[in-house]
């Protein structure tokens, strides 16, 4: 899968697409496939105010599970709630179908905290070599 160049990364696998004071943020194809089989993933409420860093919810595998991290601070102004009962897309389509949750951000300087796609891709690279 070729993992789009306009986003943006962060080293906890999530992706996140700038759109003006909109982000929309899911999990990379890396992390799907790392986690397995997805069985189950819990979202916030729309409405929920998250700060940068804080976990905003949960992916379960028949592995592990894993919390998702919010990749920058603000309000949640809508939720993907079809992944509650169908985890396809994010198999199938992690960076468009499988997008997770979207935030008017606060604070948009947090994107330069953010990785581009090459960086993500060494810092995989630096992980698999571990």
């Amino acid at each position: 899968m070729t993992r789009p160049v306009d986003l943006k990364y962060s080293p906890s696998h999530e992706w996140a697409r700038v759109e003006d004071e909109t982000v929309t943020v899911g999990i990379t194809d890396h992390a799907v496939e790392q986690l397995g089989d997805l069985v189950f993933v819990d979202l916030p409420e729309a409405g929920t105010a998250i700060g940068r860093g804080d976990a905003f919810g949960e992916i379960e595998s028949t592995k592990s599970a894993s919390e998702l991290f919010a990749p920058f601070s603000g309000k949640i102004t809508e939720v993907n709630s079809g992944l509650a009962d169908d985890l396809e897309p994010l198999a199938a389509d992690p960076f468009g179908a499988g997008w997770m949750i979207k935030i008017h951000i606060s604070n948009p300087d947090e994107v330069s905290e953010l990785i581009d796609l090459d960086q993500y891709e060494e810092l995989i690279a630096r992980e698999e070599d571990h």
